[in-house]
């Protein structure tokens, strides 16, 4: 409507920013709004609405309190079976307020409102009535300026200035002088009921003023605003036609800039607004008087609330504590919002976050997922560092059992080793060539030493070595051990006079056999380690909670075919020894490398289905226990009866009983 409009107060965008944030702090995001009843909070709650909305603070209801019962019914019911306990006022102040909202039975104890800067006329107007909104909040500009009357006698003629249309009314009305308007004099004579007559030097005026003698902030700056421009535009001495007047006087209101007398800056920012302070009070009415607490004072330029103190004083509030305005209670950290059929962001269900993510935040919206070296804590609120599983020396007794059992195996199996090598004269350690023996016992002695490459924290190095370890050792003690079943049905075909056999007797043929089974054995875990070497890997997926320290195979191909072949020369082994289990000799092995080689072959069986059954350490634990069971599979069977007839029994321990064996 104007070309050029200056305001002497923030917009109301600056009130609705501070309204967001007073909201924001007490987690308050369901609230009402009550409009006037002249229209004029319209554009206002719209605006308000639109603000709240974009900071996640939904409006319940906008109701306006009107004369039309229909509609003031169903005004009151919305608001009584609202969950909303923070109503916001929009638009100009109406003495209809109060009447509205004592027909509301929860108002006293339950609502709290927020009024904006031009409802503080409620302090003088319904004092009698003011418990309905006591504990309330009003934003307001700040204090008014006190006038002094004196100064503002003899400044004015009326006589002189009856053409002005502002000064002509206030003439009439108060100093009973008829303006330069004939129609206009017989109308207000007749409106308010008494004769005018022409004024003749009326100056005085400070009955006039003596009813008005405090005025709004904004609306004393208003005047020294204009004061100041115009002073500034009368100084520069210009040549500019009078008729420019209105375009100049804007130029220097525009540019004004002054220090008013409570040392504050005047001026207009680039929205054209005086930057002014806004004050948010809290008025309490107790012992039938009125008291005002403020809250917080909201500067300029920025309009940045300041934190609010003593806010949570009993003192403040109905009930003696702050309010919950909210459709749903908020989602404690650790869970987030699940949205359903209402329309409003603000009403909600909390569902707990899933599985391997976190909110660390009320009201979360999303989840967020843990780094893959993280998982969640019990409360679903942070994250914390997984814990890594292996088979550790100083956290898992299984590892301490398998030490113990491993050296005092390998303990054993070196005191066997010494026992044959001092009875190695006589005919049982000498039957089936004693090298042999020799050999199987120390690859036993390592391959319970080789148990220690699965324990502990793996690296890449102990990766390389554990399977090939074990393979490569499996292999030299089940060569061994076909070396002595071969040894055996070469030995008995070779008895028969003529025969050919008895050219493969002597230790070639066992070193050979030996040398060749264990080199394929070598060959292919050369290979696996030059095409794809086992390393060490942090499973961070199989289990939650845990990363795995574990070796991965690399090649998974290398890895059967080390177990394979394994398997191989072990079924090998069994059927030779099976066929020569009959074969009389006292000191004959094929029947303990028979039952040897049963137990070996189910121990490895019976490990496959466990192991592919496993993850972790426990599947690391599986394969210790394979090789410790068949190890000691091996050492029992083919060796503690020879050691009790060495030991316990030397009288079978003669040349004499063999050959009466053979007779």
């Amino acid at each position: 409507m104007y070309p050029n409009f200056f305001r002497m107060t923030p917009d109301d965008r600056i009130r609705f920013t501070a309204i967001i944030t007073f909201l924001q702090h007490f987690g308050w995001n369901w609230v009402g709004i009550i409009l006037s009843d002249d229209g004029s909070g319209d554009d206002e709650s719209k605006e308000l609405s639109k603000m709240m909305s974009q900071h996640g603070i939904c409006t319940d209801y906008i109701v306006r309190f009107t004369h039309n019962e229909e509609d003031f019914i169903k005004a009151m019911r919305i608001i009584n079976e609202s969950s909303a306990e923070v109503i916001i006022l929009c638009g100009t102040y109406s003495v209809n307020f109060i009447y509205f909202i004592s027909c509301i039975p929860t108002v006293i104890e339950t609502i709290t409102f927020i009024f904006p800067p031009t409802w503080n006329k409620l302090n003088n107007d319904f004092i009698s009535n003011f418990e309905l909104i006591s504990h309330s909040f009003f934003f307001v500009w700040p204090q008014k300026k006190q006038l002094d009357i004196k100064n503002y006698n003899n400044i004015v003629n009326f006589s002189i200035k009856l053409n002005d249309p502002l000064l002509e009314d206030i003439g009439f009305y108060f100093f009973s002088c008829l303006t330069t308007n004939i129609i206009k004099n017989f109308n207000l004579q007749v409106f308010y009921g008494f004769s005018a007559k022409p004024c003749k030097d009326v100056k005085d005026i400070s009955h006039v003023l003596s009813t008005y003698t405090t005025l709004p902030s904004y609306a004393y700056r208003a005047v020294y605003v204009l004061a100041n421009a115009l002073h500034g535009m009368y100084m520069k001495k210009t040549k500019s036609p009078q008729n420019g007047f209105q375009h100049r006087l804007h130029k220097y209101v525009r540019n004004v800039h002054y220090m008013d007398q409570s040392k504050g800056k005047v001026y207009f920012n680039e929205r054209g607004e005086v930057p002014t302070d806004l004050i948010l009070q809290n008025w309490v009415f107790l012992n039938s008087r009125l008291y005002y607490a403020t809250i917080s004072i909201i500067e300029g330029p920025d309009y940045v609330p300041k934190k609010f103190k003593n806010i949570r004083n009993p003192f403040l509030w109905k009930r003696g504590k702050i309010p919950v305005s909210r459709c749903s209670d908020p989602c404690l950290p650790g869970s987030r919002k699940k949205f359903g059929s209402s329309i409003h962001k603000c009403c909600y269900e909390c569902d707990v976050c899933p599985e391997g993510e976190i909110s660390n935040i009320s009201d979360s919206e999303n989840c967020m997922k843990c780094p893959d070296e993280e998982w969640p804590n019990e409360k679903n609120d942070r994250c914390v560092p997984k814990l890594v599983e292996f088979l550790s020396y100083t956290d898992d007794p299984i590892v301490a059992v398998f030490s113990a059992v491993s050296i005092l195996c390998c303990l054993l199996t070196g005191l066997i080793l010494g026992i044959f090598i001092h009875y190695r004269d006589t005919p049982i350690v000498k039957a089936n060539n004693r090298n042999l023996s020799y050999l199987l016992l120390v690859s036993i002695m390592l391959s319970f030493l080789c148990v220690f490459l699965f324990l502990g924290h793996p690296v890449d190095v102990t990766c390389m070595l554990r399977v090939t370890s074990f393979g490569v050792i499996f292999s030299v003690a089940v060569s061994s051990l076909l070396a002595k079943s071969i040894m055996v049905c070469i030995a008995f075909k070779a008895t028969k006079p003529g025969s050919p056999w008895r050219k493969l007797m002597g230790a070639k043929l066992p070193n050979v056999i030996i040398c060749v089974f264990s080199l394929v054995q070598v060959i292919i875990c050369v290979t696996w380690l030059s095409i794809s070497a086992p390393f060490q890997d942090r499973d961070t997926h199989s289990y939650q909670g845990k990363i795995i320290i574990q070796c991965n195979e690399g090649s998974v191909i290398g890895f059967y075919s080390v177990l394979g072949y394994m398997g191989l020369l072990a079924a090998v082994s069994f059927i030779v020894a099976f066929l020569a289990r009959t074969l009389p000799d006292i000191f004959n092995e094929a029947k303990y490398i028979t039952f040897s080689m049963l137990v070996f072959c189910s121990v490895w069986i019976a490990m496959i289905p466990a192991y592919l059954s496993t993850r972790g350490k426990y599947m690391v634990a599986v394969e210790v226990f394979a090789i410790m069971a068949s190890s000691i599979g091996l050492l029992g069977c083919i060796f503690f009866p020879k050691c009790y007839i060495i030991l316990f029994r030397p009288d079978l321990n003669k040349k004499a009983v063999l050959l009466e064996n053979k007779g």
